[in-house]
């Protein structure tokens, strides 16, 4: 980010892309007053405090809550467990926000389980195997679509058979590359829903999956809803001076006035931080492996 920034002269900067990186490149560019766009950190801490960073995406509290919700009014889960990584901020994270939440909910001590593990463990059998034990109606487990499949085939295989619950990091086309019918059935709240979609996101499929020969996942939506929305920025600052302080100030500006963004992953306003104010969507994994539209939640 300091080489973008102070020897390449960047008027403003798309990414990084996941938390672990967004935090620590968003303070480097809000302390050299340079607009950066996030596409997929949801992470407070990568914008909060931060004028000059912005996201594309929803965030973790909002995120948090949306799947506590979805498990106890379409599951009727009384009773939960979470698998996360304590080590990784984004999963760490949004653990903590789905347990306030359903703790909230269904009161203290409602999440029976609470099972971590640490960045490239690959054997979850012991903390699944007391997930399974623990009488839980649901698992949420807010992990890469990489440790999911490997979460979601070890706990099919320890008997596990109620339903499972993702986050937006589930939404790769790898997942059932990886998963196959171990993520069949299960559900994960993310930004956009490939499988029937229309209008300019169906576009963008389909250009996308002639170019690259698979269908766009999350980040590949919200890269190029960022790129869009320093478009639409750079159209607010417009007359640029030539005076790089200055423009890239008008920049930040101009991203701050966007209102009503029309993009792939849905409509997006931003206020008085870099959070834009917009809806998640449930997919569901159906028997063909696809990500399903199954219901939008707005804030």
């Amino acid at each position: 980010a300091l080489k973008l920034i102070a020897q390449d002269g960047v008027l403003a900067m798309i990414g990084p892309q996941s938390s672990k990186q967004a935090i620590p490149a968003g303070e480097v560019a809000n302390a050299n007053k340079t607009p950066m766009i996030t596409p997929w950190s949801t992470n407070p801490k990568a914008t909060e405090g931060r004028p000059f960073v912005f996201r594309a995406c929803f965030l973790d509290p909002f995120q948090g809550p949306v799947a506590a919700n979805f498990v106890s009014e379409e599951f009727k889960a009384k009773k939960a467990a979470v698998l996360y990584d304590i080590s990784s901020d984004y999963p760490k994270g949004l653990a903590e926000y789905f347990k306030q939440s359903f703790e909230k909910l269904h009161g203290p001590g409602s999440v029976v389980a609470y099972e971590t593990f640490t960045t490239k463990d690959a054997d979850f059998s012991a903390q699944l195997t007391n997930i399974v034990r623990s009488g839980a109606d649901v698992l949420f487990t807010p992990q890469y679509y990489s440790e999911v499949a490997l979460i979601a085939k070890q706990a099919k295989d320890l008997g596990w058979n109620k339903p499972i619950m993702g986050s937006d990091s589930w939404g790769s086309a790898e997942l059932m590359k990886l998963c196959g019918n171990a993520c069949k059935g299960a559900y994960f709240s993310t930004h956009y829903a490939a499988a029937g979609a229309t209008g300019a996101t169906k576009d963008f499929i389909d250009k996308y999956k002639a170019k690259y020969g698979y269908v766009p996942d999350d980040v590949a939506a919200l890269t190029w809803d960022a790129i869009g929305l320093l478009v639409q920025a750079l159209k607010n600052a417009a007359p640029l001076s030539g005076k790089l302080n200055k423009d890239r100030d008008a920049v930040r500006v101009g991203l701050s006035k966007i209102k009503d963004f029309d993009g792939i992953t849905g409509k997006m306003t931003f206020g008085a931080t870099g959070d834009p104010s917009k809806c998640t969507v449930v997919v569901k994994i159906n028997e063909s492996g696809e990500f399903e539209f199954y219901k939008q939640v707005c804030p």
